[in-house]
């Protein structure tokens, strides 16, 4: 639970380490009342690589951590629970990079999603997020794009980029896959011209229903420059809190599936223990070996020169 007193000793705690506070949309809504940056995987990774910090508390799962440590090798990056991961992260075979490969040479780039870990990130061209994920994509010089691990990013990657051959892999979030087409469709029949906001790694089934699908801060700022007063959204629950920040005053009501969209990993992070990991300095987040740190850098590198462009 969030005190006073906690919220004074993380101050207190961040200035003696001349450390900063990253947290994701998704962790629960007392952990981004600590953090100095609340944002998506690309905004968090982009500030990872600038922040002028010694240290980086990472409020999100290992995958998010990893990569601002490889951003930023010379910086300290903690965890306030490093048993938090995400099991999409890890749902690629290297045989199924090596195989597309074999397949296309050097007309085939292989697109990885930021939520995966360092070393599938290694086998990979380039990153995306789901906030610049069709960007890239377009930008890649390569026809053929191997999309790596979620297959549901990538079909709607390719539902917006038909002029490249867009290969999916079966990965999935299995919070985002819960959500139903009947879930929506009753939430719609019982709020008439509430929005349907969805993320893309919701199934096609669902995202097809939507009005508009994007990446968290996506939702985000539909939600805050939209008319309505009721919408309907369909991603991580934890997303409520920046929502209701964002619009705070504004009467607007936001309505999640029943099936809960929790993830229990993001879950983990708790106030608690972001002031832990900075009293004790836990968590700590080390480089992977340099074969698997370089390639996983650079795909990373090349992400945010990429997703910058416009």
């Amino acid at each position: 639970m969030l005190t006073e007193e906690l919220r004074a000793e993380v101050a207190r705690l961040k200035h003696e380490r001349d450390a900063v506070v990253l947290a994701h949309y998704y962790v629960p809504t007392e952990v981004q009342e600590l953090a100095d940056h609340v944002g998506d995987s690309f905004a968090l990774a982009s500030l990872a690589a600038t922040l002028p910090a010694s240290t980086l508390v990472f409020a999100g799962v290992r995958f998010m951590a990893e990569s601002a440590k490889l951003l930023s090798p010379d910086k300290t990056v903690l965890m306030p629970d490093a048993s938090a991961d995400c099991p999409m992260a890890h749902m690629v075979q290297r045989e199924t990079v090596d195989a597309a490969r074999e397949k296309y040479g050097d007309d085939l780039a292989v697109a990885c999603y930021v939520n995966s870990t360092a070393e599938v990130k290694s086998w990979s061209d380039v990153c995306v997020t789901s906030s610049n994920a069709v960007r890239i994509v377009f930008a890649l010089p390569q026809r053929n794009v191997l999309f790596i691990p979620d297959r549901h990013l990538g079909r709607y990657v390719a539902g917006q980029v038909a002029e490249k051959n867009v290969i999916l892999n079966d990965g999935y979030c299995p919070i985002h896959q819960a959500i139903s087409a009947d879930e929506v469709r009753a939430l719609r029949e019982s709020l008439p011209g509430a929005p349907v906001l969805a993320h893309p790694e919701c199934g096609p089934e669902v995202t097809e229903l939507a009005d508009v699908a994007g990446s968290t801060s996506q939702i985000v700022e539909a939600a805050a420059a939209g008319e309505a007063r009721d919408y309907i959204v369909l991603t991580v629950d934890g997303v409520r809190g920046e929502l209701e920040r964002r619009c705070a005053g504004m009467g607007k009501r936001f309505h999640f599936p029943p099936t809960h969209p929790v993830c229990p990993d993001m879950e983990r992070i708790t106030a608690e223990g972001v002031a832990a990991c900075l009293r004790e300095g836990s968590g700590e987040v080390g480089l992977p070996p340099e074969g698997v740190a370089a390639p996983a850098r650079a795909a990373l590198a090349r992400m945010l020169e990429l997703g910058a462009s416009r």
